[in-house]
């Protein structure tokens, strides 16, 4: 891994870059207050998704302003991106690299960021990769609840009220813990990267997601191919239903997972990798035990779009059981 500080217009980000920049790039971008370690080490991290997506990619992952560890706080008298800034600096980021177009993968806050990167500069994107994706602009709940975040965090920090807001955000009850279950190792590890956070540099953050625009009228123009992944108990999955409904169906696909929180990437990664699987199957993309070259362009003309469909990929908009049975 290298980790890069690349100024542009809009501030500075950090970019952490895995494995041969030769290769194809994909892009990831996290969700509110998290990182790419907080945010896709458990989908990285499964043996047969580095067989999957290292062996094929490049991995450049772009961490919001400030969200990276160590990061010093941005003063909040000075520039506030929106939501159109953070977009631009993707593209400034893939001018810093000599990039191209670039597959790219978002949670949430940041596959609103990727999405709306995709409807502003078309020729830099082979395909999305969305997982509890927000197309919209905030409803009258989140927008409130939102604003009880900014302020708790620009009063108080990263304040206890504030940290349990988020995990719901996140995770599912079931991995959450109650009473008599211990909450799980990855809600106790994010719940610790929490800590870490510059409270103001999220709030930044919240701020701009805050007051997005609605980009549900632009979707249907957007012909990349897409691939959205939604838990069941997110508190986003009629957002994920709602973007699916207005993206050309002919190149787009919905997961959705079972027992499952907005954070598929962490709380249950497997369920992604034969999806991902069929998916880069269109792009001409294999596991590393197929002798096909990963440094061949990514060509999505390659094969017909029918391919992508739900119904072609056996997905039918309909929840896939992952889960095992918990034992208590």
């Amino acid at each position: 891994m290298q980790e890069y500080l690349v100024k542009t217009h809009h501030g500075t980000v950090l970019v952490a870059v895995f494995g041969d920049q030769d290769k194809p790039a994909l892009i990831t971008y996290p969700d509110l207050a998290l990182n790419h370690i907080s945010c896709f080490q458990g989908l990285f991290f499964c043996p047969e998704a580095s067989s999957l997506l290292l062996h094929n990619f490049c991995i450049y992952h772009i961490s919001p302003p400030g969200h990276e560890f160590g990061a010093p706080p941005i003063c909040p008298d000075g520039f506030m991106p929106s939501v159109d800034d953070l977009a631009d600096q993707i593209v400034e980021v893939l001018n810093f690299f000599g990039l191209g177009a670039v597959m790219c993968m978002g949670v949430t806050a940041g596959a609103y960021i990727l999405t709306l990167f995709a409807m502003k500069y078309r020729q830099r994107v082979l395909g999305l990769i969305l997982i509890s994706p927000l197309c919209r602009a905030p409803s009258w709940t989140e927008w409130l609840l939102n604003k009880v975040m900014s302020n708790l965090l620009y009063f108080y920090g990263m304040c206890g009220v504030v940290k349990e807001l988020l995990l719901k955000r996140y995770f599912s009850k079931e991995v959450r813990g109650n009473v008599q279950v211990p909450e799980s190792d990855i809600v106790q590890a994010c719940r610790r990267l929490l800590d870490e956070r510059q409270s103001i540099n999220i709030w930044q953050f919240l701020e701009a997601m805050n007051g997005r625009p609605d980009l549900s009228e632009g979707l249907r123009k957007l012909h990349c191919r897409s691939l959205i992944f939604v838990g069941e108990n997110s508190p986003f999955h009629s957002e994920a239903l709602h973007m699916t409904s207005k993206l050309d169906r002919r190149y787009s696909a919905l997961v959705e997972v079972q027992a499952c929180g907005s954070m598929v990437t962490e709380e249950q990664p497997h369920a992604m990798l034969i999806p991902i699987e069929y998916f880069l199957t269109g792009y001409g993309l294999y596991r590393a035990t197929l002798s096909v070259s990963p440094r061949s362009p990514l060509s999505p003309s390659c094969i017909s779009p029918e391919l992508l469909s739900p119904e072609s990929m056996g997905l039918k908009l309909k929840p896939i059981k992952t889960r095992i049975s918990l034992e208590v």
